[in-house]
């Protein structure tokens, strides 16, 4: 009898065991069978430290999650209620989009979404994406000569496909939307009854803000523990280095970015490369600026406060060394720092079809940004580092 006794807890306990294993983490790959109201489903959740573009509310098998910015200046902003899949939706968010999580197919309309997908796990979710010409990503390359990912358009292949939209029937579409005006595509795939998402990453001015959307993506999959872990990682490094930054005994003056037809889009002192630049103990002309976007400056007066600058960073990527920066205008050649080989452009990872790695895997990795630019103002700090995304303009 006792034998029996002991066989039968045995097997109770071999029995419960996966149902409290189950629990101790979010659900990534399957629903709940047997829905309990009193569960809390999502153990793994985030915070929001840095971005100011996104904020999520947690309920025991919803999040609420909420885009505040979803573009420059929005005065807009949308609401999503994500539901653990196998449990019931709230009633009372009439007017938000409910969607089931874990998503287990997803398109991707920006490059800058496709590190996190690949930092968390979940880049075998990747059915589609807007365009095959950007990514440097070797893992989504694999994925693409292998047949496995959509090209549906939308970005520097044309015009977005709506039918073979409809046609890869994803659980989710994330995209971009740049301004009030540009809903068009958006309606468009919601219309053709497509569960579509905004994703406003490129609106935050921080280098951490912009990286911390990566915790955003994870919403949608349950992938909370690795983009927490994941972030947590990259801030540490990133305030390593910006105390490091501090201790040198100099800061050179930096100059950033080119002309395009006739106007010369610098930074603004509150933008996300202006942060990177004070960050990494560099003097910013503009720094004083409190815009945040984009100062619209004309040759000449860019030449008057900058000709004797240090440095001169974040130039064209398609110039393959200085005679090519002096081909499109010999003027160049006039400031300090070009006549100095101080001049550093952001195509050291760059592909065939122009695509940059700095706006793909650079975002998601401002630490690496960061410790490019220290070696570059202060080499002596960091001697051992080898520039990652950056090089010096060759002469």
């Amino acid at each position: 009898m006792k034998h029996r006794f002991i066989l039968l807890y045995l097997v109770l306990v071999l029995l419960i065991v996966p149902i409290i294993q189950a629990q101790e983490a979010n659900l990534t790959a399957t629903c709940v069978e047997n829905y309990d109201p009193e569960v809390d489903y999502f153990l793994d959740k985030i915070s929001v430290d840095y971005a100011q573009g996104f904020e999520v509310e947690y309920f025991n098998n919803y999040k609420v999650v909420s885009v505040l910015t979803p573009w420059q200046n929005a005065e807009e902003t949308f609401q999503y209620v994500l539901v653990q899949c196998g449990t019931p939706a709230p009633e009372e968010y009439t007017e938000a989009q409910i969607i089931e999580v874990p998503v287990k197919s997803f398109v991707s309309m920006s490059t800058s979404f496709l590190p996190h997908l690949d930092q968390q796990g979940v880049l075998d979710s990747l059915v589609g994406m807007d365009s095959y010409l950007y990514t440097n990503n070797p893992n989504v390359i694999e994925k693409i000569d292998a047949g496995e990912i959509a090209e549906v358009g939308g970005g520097g292949s044309g015009e977005m496909n709506v039918e073979l939209l409809i046609d890869l029937d994803a659980d989710l579409i994330m995209m971009q939307q740049f301004s009030v005006d540009g809903s068009g595509a958006r309606e468009v795939l919601e219309q053709a009854g497509l569960t579509v998402v905004l994703n406003g990453d490129f609106v935050d001015t921080s280098p951490l803000g912009l990286a911390e959307w990566g915790k955003y993506i994870s919403l949608f999959f349950n992938t909370e523990a690795e983009a927490q872990s994941y972030f947590d990682g990259v801030v540490s490094r990133y305030q390593e280095l910006v105390e490091l930054a501090a201790t040198a005994e100099t800061q050179p003056t930096v100059l950033a970015n080119t002309p395009y037809e006739d106007t010369w889009f610098m930074p603004g002192g509150k933008s996300y490369v202006a942060q990177l630049l004070k960050d990494a103990g560099a003097d910013y002309f503009w720094a004083d600026d409190e815009s945040v976007g984009s100062l619209f400056l004309d040759f000449e007066t860019v030449y008057d406060v900058a000709a004797d600058a240090d440095f001169w960073v974040n130039v064209n990527f398609f110039w393959a060394d200085a005679a090519a920066a002096l081909a499109e205008d010999e003027r160049y050649g006039d400031f300090a720092s070009f006549k100095n080989g101080n001049v550093y452009t952001y195509n050291a990872r760059m592909n065939a079809n122009g695509g940059t790695d700095y706006f793909e895997s650079g975002y998601a990795n401002p630490d690496v940004l960061l410790a490019d630019l220290i070696k570059i103002f202060h080499p002596d700090l960091l001697s051992d580092h080898e520039l990652v995304y950056y090089k010096q303009l060759p002469q």
